[in-house]
């Protein structure tokens, strides 16, 4: 008996299925791609429970007869090519006919269609691939595929699904950049009965970003435009100011196809290397038409990847299209091109006010403003890290490095007479750090006395004992300290009210974020009040958080919640903390007084992990004298 036999289609059509579907998200994008292909100008999606349970895809095309329904349910029946001639010019998103067929073979599929002019339609009843039940019945003009329990016959498959809320944003990403590439359709996407996309199908793409993204994403929009011999490129990208953490929300279409493709994206990265962060990314809408000889479509069984015959020629003329859209020209102001801030925001300064006990003699109460009196300030403002050491050598040593900070602050915003030149220096500062032998709860203890030196870059700190040398990241270590506290607060982090409410806008995704995790931005110190459809009013930040980070902050959580995969509410605070911890802690770049490292390495080596940040990034480095001995070749010669 051979050992070798031919597949049934059943078979044939799960395997395929593996490639062409791969989440509830494939299988939207399938069906719109043929909606579209059909001529619709209005395209309706549905889903619950992140798709797993039930999709609906609706369009008003062109509609099939009774005929061509059979057949569209076949494998490798289609009517976009007839010989492997055409995919050189094949001008449809679909092209293969798999669609159909497999995403029968793995749901219960029904599907309803209607052409103009016949006055009965289709409908098409498929379970698991068996055979379909095929029977006349009455329905609108146009096709309505409704598809069922995806992968109730493949549970190998189902079980590596994600979440409902991380498929659902998969569909919501899928459908925003169909409806992006194709404006003169209107889409209407409704999850969990729920809108959460609509769009206006006026045929002008700016119209489609505002009502996908915003209106503050719309008002910072740069219209791009290049013609070529062999390529033209419209669309547009935001300022270098308004920027996202990921590259989600960059859409690149060619000859009205979304693909994903390296060349572009690195054009896009490359125009904006100077003049953003290494972690942001603009948002970017580019509609690149080529000839379609130049292309190559049929290279990924998703059709999400395409290969050009010049790649290098599409790399250009993006750098170059994007370049000139953000550079100033002449008859441009430079604030409106790449402006460094969206909103401005109000600093209020106010002179400190200076009070000294009732016992100390009049003549000695320093005057509010030295340089009315005529008379010098009795203590001229720190010049180094060192002086400001020396004056608060006398203090108590309880204060907190957040005491510390704020006493470093006032007295560099004193403002002294300029007839004071001469400074004292400052006495060799004390050991700053003593930490008990006794072992911790976790087992490590940070031992010995440790001494800050100074800084380096403005980043590391240096400090010594008898054992050998240390470098502490300022930013890590205080990261880790404001964790762990906040990981205390069982109750909530405490929160500062704002005397101005700011209100917040945000997209569909963000804001349903918002709505379903409220109590946790509660208990992270961010009390938010809903001020219209896609509009919050924030009333209350986080005490160790700058006002002026606050929004950041938010946006940075609501960054991380959507890439979290079923993720508990252990998890989803821990992130959460760990980000509001991140912006409240001190940058690079910031001078520290040699008080203020003590006091953060002392405080450091009282949490249950000092050698980490919660993103695991490393907080102090120990060089030993035996390292140290071995760098500098010191052994073997006996001194």
């Amino acid at each position: 008996m051979s050992q070798i036999h031919v597949l049934d289609d059943a078979t044939i059509n799960k395997i395929a299925a593996g490639e062409v579907v791969e989440r509830p998200a494939s299988v939207i994008k399938e069906l719109i791609e043929n909606a579209m292909d059909a001529g619709a100008t209005r395209i309706e999606v549905e889903i619950m429970a992140g798709g797993t349970s039930f999709m609906r895809v609706t369009d008003n095309g062109k509609g099939m007869s009774m005929e061509d329904a059979k057949l569209a349910i076949l494998r490798h029946a289609t009517s976009k090519i007839q010989t492997a001639g055409d995919l050189t010019t094949v001008g449809t998103l679909g092209f293969r006919g798999e669609a159909l067929p497999t995403i029968a073979s793995v749901s219960r599929f029904t599907m309803l269609t209607r052409r103009n002019g016949d006055d009965l339609g289709t409908r098409v009843d498929i379970c698991g691939g068996k055979a379909p039940e095929i029977q006349e019945t009455g329905c609108h003009i146009g096709t309505t595929i409704k598809v069922e329990d995806l992968f109730f016959n493949t549970p190998a498959r189902k079980k590596f699904l994600r979440t409902n809320h991380t498929e659902a944003s998969k569909i919501n990403d899928f459908i925003v950049k169909l409806a992006l590439s194709r404006p003169d359709i209107a889409f209407h996407f409704i999850n969990n009965n729920k809108v959460s996309v609509v769009t206006p199908g006026s045929g002008n793409l700016y119209d489609a970003i505002r009502a996908v993204y915003g209106e503050a994403v719309a008002d910072s929009l740069l219209a791009l435009q290049l013609e070529g011999e062999n390529i033209r490129i419209s669309g547009y990208i935001t300022k270098p100011s308004m920027l996202k953490s990921g590259r989600s929300w960059q859409t690149y279409i060619v000859n009205s196809r979304i693909i994903q493709n390296r060349a572009i994206a690195k054009a896009v990265d490359n125009a904006y290397k100077s003049l953003i962060p290494k972690s942001g990314f603009p948002l970017a809408v580019l509609d690149i038409e080529v000839p379609q000889r130049t292309i190559d479509v049929n290279v990924h069984p998703q059709k999400s990847e395409m290969k050009f015959e010049d790649e290098s020629l599409v790399f250009r003329a993006v750098y170059k299209a994007v370049l000139d859209a953000i550079r100033p020209a002449s008859d441009r102001a430079l604030g409106e091109i790449a402006a460094v801030v969206e909103k401005p925001k109000v600093h209020y300064e106010m002179e400190p006010m200076r009070f000294v006990p009732a016992s100390q003699p009049a003549d000695t109460m320093p005057s509010a403003r030295p340089e009315a009196s005529g008379m010098p300030a009795e203590r001229p403002a720190p010049g180094t890290i060192y002086e400001t050491v020396h004056r608060l050598s006398g203090e108590t040593a309880s204060m907190s490095f957040a005491e510390a900070q704020a006493a470093r602050q006032n007295e560099r915003q004193i403002h002294y007479s300029a007839d004071v030149h001469t400074r004292q220096v400052a006495d060799p500062v004390e050991p700053v750090m003593k930490q008990h032998s006794d072992e911790r709860s976790d087992g490590r203890q940070l031992d010995g006395v440790i001494m800050p030196i100074g800084q380096v870059d403005l980043t590391y700190i240096i400090a010594q004992d008898a054992r050998g040398l240390y470098i502490i990241d300022q930013h890590a270590a205080h990261e880790r300290i404001l964790f762990d506290k906040f990981s205390a607060m069982a109750d909530g982090i405490p929160s500062q009210q704002l005397l101005v409410h700011q209100v917040l806008t945000f997209d569909r995704k963000e804001a349903a974020l918002i709505g379903e995790n409220n109590a946790l931005f509660a208990s992270l110190g961010f009390h938010m009040e809903p001020a219209g459809e896609l509009d919050y009013r924030l009333t209350e930040v986080p005490a160790d958080v700058p006002v002026s980070e606050a929004e950041d902050v938010i946006r940075e959580i609501l960054s991380g919640l959507g890439d979290m995969h079923a993720a508990t509410a252990a998890e989803i605070r821990q992130h959460g903390l760990a980000t509001t911890a991140c912006r409240a802690a001190i940058k690079a770049g910031e001078e520290l007084s040699l008080r203020q490292m003590q006091i953060l390495l002392e405080e450091l080596a009282h949490t249950k992990f000092p050698y980490t940040c919660p993103h695991g990034r490393p907080t102090i480095l120990k060089f030993s004298s035996g390292e140290l001995a071995k760098m500098f070749k010191r052994t073997g010669f006996g001194f």
